[in-house]
């Protein structure tokens, strides 16, 4: 007996790419927030920085400020906003702890967690979105 076909929305190669052309997608979002960043004066210190507690989209500081940053790119800024869950808020605030620990010269007198959204090429920044406790 033959096993029935997947359909075609479950198929191991359609998986494969959704989840590549969301990496792309993801990937060309934080670029996108990386230039802004850039353009307003900090320095990018990490991109996809991997953690034991998670990934760090960005890390940016400049003279005072260091910024953690968790990019979200969807078709809407509504629909990217929805997409940051509680927990990897918190997952975000542990590995910056883990990152501090690593790279002290990155403390600076002010650190905050942003969330930037990303539809198309329009960009929409959470300053201070996330904080401890």
């Amino acid at each position: 007996m033959r096993a029935a076909p997947l359909a075609p929305n479950l198929s191991p190669l359609n998986t494969l790419a959704r989840r590549r052309a969301a990496q792309a997608l993801g990937q060309s979002a934080e670029e996108l927030v990386a230039e802004k960043l850039a353009t307003s004066g900090y320095t990018i210190l990490a991109q996809r920085l991997r953690t034991k507690a998670g990934e760090i989209d960005l890390i940016a500081a400049n003279a005072r400020r260091l910024l953690f940053v968790e990019v979200k790119a969807r078709p809407s800024l509504a629909e990217a906003a929805y997409a940051v869950s509680v927990r990897q808020q918190a997952r975000l605030l542990e590995a910056a702890s883990v990152v501090l620990a690593v790279h002290p010269e990155w403390a600076r007198e002010e650190t905050r967690f942003d969330v930037a959204l990303v539809a198309g090429e329009a960009v929409r920044v959470i300053k201070d979105a996330i904080r401890y406790g």
